[in-house]
């Protein structure tokens, strides 16, 4: 398959299976392993997007259930696609909506042929296949494009992995067909197989048949237990081809980037620090700290002591737990501007330990460290 995309690898590991890539996409190039803020509605939120490229943020993620919900992609394209309509000039990847459905439960009906759902926002009744979640994400124009696939819930019987892995892999060849931008978009597949290692072996063989510029690893971080996740990501990433990319869907704790980096992950994307902030949670080199709770009013330290970004430069937490008691938007704009910035900057780190030769020393330094909260 043609594809838009060039990935190199940059160096190795000397210990592990962590690599260092660069990613080059039409909209520039993505340095790996790399996070993916996530901006769901075309827009990472509270965030402006020169604010994402002064924290040097390569690669964004947009969702194609909502854009295709609101306001349409038929609007996003007469604005001349995603980049244009956001004003994001660098890259970004549309995740196929296939999570977002399959989470409606009660609103949605699976066939082989796709899934009949409603509209979480108005009820009206919707129906999506590959060739049109496919012809959507042409339509939005990212740079990177998912296929549609079921996403099963954990945990779940092998016989139901069996039949929705044998519909992901049968839609994953009708995307590849439906696929009318190939030189201006990176098709990914998606291997599911739930927590069975043979059904995961069976799902990378047969998209590998399929010669996609890229493979994501779909159906993790759903409620598994962690050394379940890593027996997976074991078995799963050697199979997938050493000069594609590798993509780990819906992952982004500090200790889940660093475990999946140390198998071989090239990309990652979660909603973890924009959601978190939100709610008064910040992370830092010692975890996670909860700067809406009383013992931090009269804390004139910045979030993170060890941090350098221009938060915690300027403000303390005694100020911006008052921003968020008073629910003024400018306490979440911080603590989403930290925690993006904190994981974009572990991930540099990450980078430059592999490149150094120094991956396993790194991981264990941040270890050290973390979750030592005062």
């Amino acid at each position: 398959m043609t594809s838009p995309l060039r990935f190199e690898l940059l160096a190795r590991c000397p210990h592990t299976r962590a690599r260092r890539g660069r990613l080059t996409t039409p909209h520039g190039v993505v340095e790996t392993p790399v996070f993916m803020p996530v901006g769901t509605q075309a827009t990472v939120k509270t965030m402006a997007p020169w604010e994402l490229e002064e924290l040097d943020a390569r690669l964004i993620l947009a969702n194609t259930y909502h854009l295709h919900l609101r306001p349409g992609d038929d609007l996003v394209a007469e604005a001349g696609g995603l980049h244009s309509f956001m004003r994001w000039p660098r890259a970004i990847l549309t995740d196929s909506g296939g999570f977002q459905v399959f989470s409606l439960n009660d609103l949605r009906k699976v066939t082989d042929e796709g899934v009949a759902f409603r509209s979480h926002i108005d009820g009206r009744p919707l129906f999506f296949t590959p060739e049109s979640v496919m012809a959507i994400e042409n339509r939005l124009g990212a740079d990177i494009i998912m296929a549609f696939d079921e996403c099963p819930p954990y945990p779940a019987e092998r016989s139901y992995i069996e039949t929705s892995l044998k519909r992901t892999l049968d839609w994953a060849k009708r995307c590849r067909a439906a696929h009318r931008r190939p030189d201006e978009q990176a098709l990914f597949g998606i291997v599911q197989g739930g927590v069975f290692a043979d059904l995961r072996r069976v799902a990378a063989r047969e998209l590998i048949d399929l010669d996609l510029p890229g493979y994501a690893i779909g159906g993790l971080s759903v409620g598994e237990p962690k050394p379940l996740m890593h027996e997976m990501l074991d078995v799963t990433v050697p199979l997938l081809p050493e000069d594609r990319p590798r993509y780990l869907m819906g992952v982004g704790t500090p200790e889940d980037l660093l475990e999946g980096v140390e198998r071989g992950v090239d990309m990652f994307d979660c909603v973890l620090p924009t959601r978190i902030a939100r709610n008064g949670t910040v992370l830092t080199r010692r975890g996670k700290l909860v700067v809406r709770n009383a013992r931090y009013a009269r804390d004139f330290r910045p979030l993170d002591e060890d941090c350098r970004c221009r938060v915690c430069q300027t403000f303390t937490r005694a100020y911006i737990r008052h921003l968020l008691k008073a629910d003024e938007v400018l306490g979440i704009r911080l603590t989403t501007w930290h925690n993006v910035h904190f994981l974009l900057t572990l991930m540099a780190e990450v980078r430059h330990a592999i490149e150094s030769g120094r991956f396993l020393e790194y991981k264990r330094e941040f270890y050290e460290m973390y979750g030592q909260m005062e």
